[in-house]
């Protein structure tokens, strides 16, 4: 038993810094189960990183440790996930109580990095939930105390691992449509999903650091990884012209506001019972208020985004990003030497699509043992000659089935050879955040922004894996 934690802890601490994590160093044999700790138990937390991994993994790994400035949370978390450890509102003091082996952080995204580098710099590795920082200050310090420590940061990239995102890369990194010169990349937020953004407290840029970096970090990390190569520059449109000060009513809640008859954007989160649990009732510890109005004046960030992207092997890439879709989806369109491919999910006009959009997100986010299956089509067009589609089995939980597939590549197969390189380490959190905070300054300063002068990362025409 010794032997395999020994083993374990050693081929972590020897791993590079500044390079992918590779997972498989978490591969220490069942003799000893890992030790994991939680900080931060919101929605997130206590059901992807918290109560998924207790029910599929609980004979290779343990919680000995939750955290939250929150006891409410705290308490819910316990019974939610149906663990028996410690809780803390102190971070600290769970460190030195329960020495963990690892540390999963999902805190507010503009706290990550105090997290991140208090338990690199005593001596633990991390995993991160997206997106790894808000700043190129903070990334820079996270970069600096992994170089440091000796320790490892894994940052939780579940978009990856989809059966048809993975396609896609396949397709790519076989050279179907030849080099690739320039990407179409548009991402469609619906009413529903885009809205809770501006609801929560993810529409403070000092909280969540604008969409540019909460949600587009999982879009840029996907042209990161699919392109295979750097972001040099960016520039960039943004403005808020639906949400925050523009809404026609304002109220302190939905739940007592007087417009609730009258306003479309109207959240009853007394229906939903988990939200009530977990948030509601606790709001008296720390005053987070989950059904926020959508229109009240503290919201900072952009709904309208738009950016160019220049790559470190020239390939262009035009990005945008809308908060208030009646539809949820994207669509991406890779033009090459020697063709183009064009792919697209959830676009209703292209299927028969029945499910309501709160219902087509919330079926996205479940975390079941059985997924919905279908098959989705990607369409590759040759020069001169007539297109081909490639038919794709696909799921719609778990984010594409993208996330049961990063637990069991980090918990349960991390010896599995994966050919397709879909672990995600500090330089892939890194530059996946720096895409929106240069996309962010651009607005702000009306400028093209250089990634090389955000920090000490410098772009690279082929992408470290």
């Amino acid at each position: 038993m010794e032997n395999s934690r020994r083993k374990f802890l050693t081929s972590i601490s020897m791993l590079a810094a500044y390079t992918a994590f590779p997972i498989n160093a978490f591969s220490f044999g069942n003799s000893k189960k890992l030790r994991i700790v939680l900080v931060g138990t919101g929605i997130r937390g206590t059901s992807f990183w918290g109560k998924r991994l207790v029910d599929e993994y609980s004979d290779i790994l343990e919680f000995v440790g939750l955290s939250d400035i929150n006891p409410g949370r705290l308490q819910y978390a316990k019974e939610y996930m149906g663990v028996n450890c410690p809780t803390f509102v102190n971070f600290d003091e769970m460190l030195r109580t329960t020495k963990p082996d690892l540390i999963i952080v999902t805190t507010v995204d503009s706290t990550h990095h105090e997290f991140i580098i208090k338990g690199l710099t005593s001596g633990y590795d991390v995993l991160t939930e997206k997106p790894l920082t808000t700043d190129e200050n903070k990334s820079q310090a996270i970069l600096d105390a992994e170089k440091k420590s000796g320790k490892n940061l894994i940052v939780g990239f579940n978009y990856r691992w989809s059966p048809y995102a993975t396609k896609i890369k396949e397709l790519l990194a076989n050279n179907t449509i030849g080099k690739i010169t320039s990407v179409d990349f548009n991402w469609y937020l619906n009413t529903y999903h885009g809205a809770s953004y501006f609801r929560r407290w993810h529409g403070q840029k000092d909280k969540g650091g604008s969409l540019w970096v909460h949600k587009a970090t999982h879009h840029f990390d996907l042209l990161n990884w699919w392109i295979d190569s750097d972001p040099s520059e960016v520039f960039a449109y943004g403005s808020l012209e639906h949400y925050g000060a523009n809404g026609p009513y304002r109220g302190d809640n939905c739940r007592s506001c007087e417009f609730k008859s009258k306003c479309d954007y109207y959240y009853d989160i007394t229906k939903d019972k988990r939200s009530m649990e977990l948030y509601v009732a606790n709001e008296k510890h720390d005053g987070y208020i989950r059904d926020n109005c959508l229109f009240r004046k503290e919201i900072d960030i952009y709904d309208k985004m738009s950016a160019q992207i220049k790559y470190a092997n020239n390939v262009t890439v035009n990005y945008s990003l809308t908060t208030y879709s009646p539809y949820e989806g994207w669509r991406i369109a890779f033009n090459g030497t020697e063709g183009r491919i064009e792919a697209s999910l959830d676009i209703p006009y292209h299927k028969n699509v029945a499910a309501s959009q709160a219902e087509m997100h919330a079926k996205e986010m479940e975390q079941n043992s059985l997924e919905e299956t279908s098959t989705e089509s990607i369409i590759v067009h040759k020069l001169w000659k007539d297109f081909d589609t490639v038919l794709v089995p696909t799921e719609k939980g778990g984010h594409g089935g993208g996330d049961k597939r990063l637990h069991d590549k980090i918990f349960k197969t991390p010896n599995l050879e994966d050919p397709y390189a879909r672990s995600a380490g500090i330089r892939d959190g890194v530059l996946s955040v720096l895409i929106g905070i240069a996309a962010r300054k651009s607005i702000e300063s009306d400028k093209p922004i250089k990634i090389a002068d955000l920090t000490d990362l410098k772009p690279m025409s082929k992408r470290i894996k």
